[in-house]
């Protein structure tokens, strides 16, 4: 090759190096510029400058004419563009979401419908998805530009709320609906910190009342087993009521299983207190028509402590929270009961002055027991009183081992001997 054509070689080479080496430097500096910016964004800039350099390296270096260029890549990107329709689709699409930026790393999302999981990867093309189930998933990013982008990332306090439909029968008063409804999910959540249910009336429509029960989860994949814990509470607990689900018909709903509060419900109460074991089915029916119920509005006192009392209290709906006071006589929660609790049982059974007060967290319902009821079973049948004394005795025993005892007033148990002798002792039995 003549020298002349060797150095005009090396002279388009430089010139096209120059303009691609300045092409990347700026490249790079925009991608240092913009390093908190979605990844798309800084190489479609990137690109740009390249595109540019090798438009001015073609004319400036290799002459060409700028109009032969123009309508060569006109062609050129026609026929690509046909060609490659999806792929620029999704290329664009992605360029879109990238500036838009709706989701990151991280974030779990549900980009279709019944299409959610966890980002792990955005691309130019797709994005890619874990479900809760371990499986991946490539979703192109139009079709994802193209739905609405659900993205359940947690609010302020790192939590994330899930939503739970609940139908009864409207029939059932709203107040007693949200009462077993907020007790049930209470407790499926009683050790998740800032868990944090309410119920909401949503709707009345086909016959049904629809129940929203809301509580937050830390994260969401954990919605799942939260939901089946609150799912199996509140099925557990609208059973205990004597309610059903209700389910939308044209003519009616399904009703009430058992009597309502006011005229009944009481039986399974007490068929599931072992404090009733010892009494026979018989018994137990006496002491079922006897029970008075009572509503009790949020924040109000069922007992204080240090009042007299001659009852025992079945708690039938609601959360109600155990207060006791410490050696220094502060007050502070021991425990929190739910349906089917029962309190009261040592001034009943005793006479002795209420050890703790009881506050209604929510709004509850409670049946109340009373000593002139218990009386007439106790004097009929002489074995009930030890039995109840040995019962007695190992409900104290869970009672003082429970948290928070240890900053109380340090105080001897009593046996099973002194239990009974207290309790002939009160019922007047030789």
């Amino acid at each position: 090759m003549p020298a002349e054509g060797r150095w005009s070689s090396i002279g388009l080479a430089a010139g096209l190096g120059f303009w691609l080496c300045l092409a990347w430097t700026a490249a790079r500096l925009a991608g240092a510029l913009l390093a908190h910016h979605p990844k798309l964004l800084t190489d479609l800039i990137g690109a740009a400058f390249f595109a540019t350099a090798m438009i001015l390296a073609a004319q400036l270096v290799f002459d060409l004419p700028a109009t032969g260029l123009i309508a060569t890549s006109s062609v050129v990107i026609a026929v690509l563009g046909f060609a490659l329709r999806n792929i620029f689709g999704d290329i664009f699409s992605g360029i879109a979401l990238g500036i838009e930026h709706p989701y990151g790393l991280g974030d779990w999302i549900e980009a279709t419908e019944n299409c959610a999981g966890r980002v792990v990867g955005i691309s130019w093309r797709a994005t890619r998805l874990v479900t809760r189930d371990g499986v991946t998933l490539v979703v192109p990013n139009t079709l994802i530009a193209s739905h609405r982008i659900a993205v359940y990332g947690p609010d302020g306090n790192g939590r994330f709320r899930v939503a739970m439909s609940v139908p009864l029968d409207p029939a059932v008063p709203a107040g007693r609906a949200r009462r077993i409804l907020l007790a049930a999910a209470m407790e499926a959540g009683r050790d998740v910190p800032g868990f944090a249910p309410d119920v909401m009336l949503s709707d009345l429509s086909q016959g049904v009342a629809q129940y929203l029960v809301r509580f937050y989860v830390p994260d969401f994949p954990q919605e799942m087993r939260w939901r089946d814990a609150v799912a199996r509470a509140v099925q557990a607990a609208v059973q205990r009521a004597g309610l059903s689900i209700a389910h939308p018909t044209r003519e009616t709903v399904l009703r009430r299983a058992l009597p309502a509060l006011e005229d009944g419900g009481r039986r399974a109460l007490l068929d599931a207190t072992d404090l009733f074991r010892p009494f026979t089915a018989e018994e137990r029916g006496m002491l079922a028509e006897a029970m008075q119920p009572a509503v009790v509005a949020a924040g109000a006192a069922v007992v204080r402590r240090g009042q007299a009392g001659d009852s025992l209290y079945l708690v039938a709906e609601g959360v109600l929270d155990v207060r006791v006071a410490d050696a220094d006589g502060a007050e502070f929660t021991a425990a929190r009961l739910y349906p089917g609790a029962v309190f009261g049982e040592m001034s009943l059974l005793t006479g002795q002055p209420r050890s703790a007060t009881v506050l209604a967290v929510t709004e509850a319902a409670v049946f109340e027991l009373r000593k002139s009821d218990l009386d007439p079973l106790l004097r009929a049948r002489p074995a009930l009183p030890d039995a109840l004394s040995a019962i007695m005795a190992e409900r104290q025993a869970r009672n003082l081992a429970g948290p928070g005892r240890e900053s109380m007033p340090a105080a001897a148990p009593l046996t099973r001997e002194d239990l009974l002798a207290r309790l002939k002792s009160f019922f007047g039995i030789r």
